[in-house]
């Protein structure tokens, strides 16, 4: 026995010390069409859970499908979803000039059935993976992306949820009676690029479909507050705000788990 502990106990140190292996976070690069454009999606996911599992989309901010709207796709795959960051502009269209992601953005912008159809389009793409549950989806965007899940809500798109981090919040059309996903908006205080009166119109328009909504304000926070290289961009009125987006994505944890509550 002696000699069995003294063999055993190598081995349990070795195992004590030895990081446990996690599985890897796969991605996959996904291309598809609208109408005439060619769009080029980023999925994720972990490998390490098996069936199907909820579905989110992400809608990136005006800059194009960079790294900043990947990265939040790998951490909603670390969460346990399949995450698709969309495109909204085509392949290969991303920048770092404001003048250059506002042409593209109100190319996009301009017609609003336009816009819906090309994140529909996306939306497809991730309710037809085959990892994916097509009952169980939600879509959540930053700036223009929030604006975006928007209008996929107003389009009567089958989601459970939306969540627009400091988005335009654009409000519904009077054409517009119902609204089905529930609805989370964190918004920054300080955000000066969202006037108090759209706010306003938003608010009225929420509560004139009934929708299931709540807003979360931050104080402090600017637009853009999320995005770690916000203050990059050198634009006014953009800044990086650690403790708002600390806070955001606790409450989009809270959100997912109430519209998407675990299985018995």
């Amino acid at each position: 026995m002696r000699r069995l502990a003294k063999l055993l106990s190598p081995l349990l140190a070795l195992a004590l010390l030895t990081p446990a292996a996690h599985a890897a976070i796969k991605s996959e690069t996904i291309t598809y069409h609208h109408g005439d454009a060619e769009l080029q999606g980023y999925l994720a996911y972990d490998d390490a859970i098996s069936g199907k599992r909820p579905g989110v989309l992400v809608v990136h901010e005006w800059w194009g499908l960079n790294e900043y709207a990947k990265k939040r796709a790998d951490m909603l795959a670390e969460m346990g979803y399949v995450a698709f960051a969309a495109d909204m502009y085509g392949k290969g269209l991303v920048t770092t000039h404001a003048k250059e992601a506002k042409g593209w953005m109100e190319q996009v912008t301009s017609n609003v059935e336009n816009w819906r159809a090309r994140a529909v389009s996306g939306l497809e793409v991730l309710k037809n993976h085959p990892l994916v549950d097509s009952h169980k989806l939600a879509a959540i965007g930053y700036c223009f992306g929030g604006g975006t899940v928007m209008q996929l809500a107003y389009s009567g798109a089958d989601l459970a949820g939306v969540a627009s981090f400091h988005g335009p919040l654009p409000p519904p059309p009077e054409t517009v009676t119902a609204i089905k996903p529930k609805v989370f908006v964190a918004h920054g205080n300080a955000d000066g690029f969202v006037p108090p009166e759209r706010i306003a119109a938003f608010r009225a328009g929420m509560e004139r479909l009934g929708a299931d909504w709540f807003m979360l304000v931050l104080g402090g926070a600017k637009h853009s507050f999320t995005n770690p290289e916000a203050d990059q961009a050198g634009m006014d009125g953009l800044a990086y705000n650690a403790a708002a987006d600390r806070r955001s994505w606790a409450m989009l944890k809270e959100f997912f788990s109430e519209i998407f509550p675990p299985q018995p």
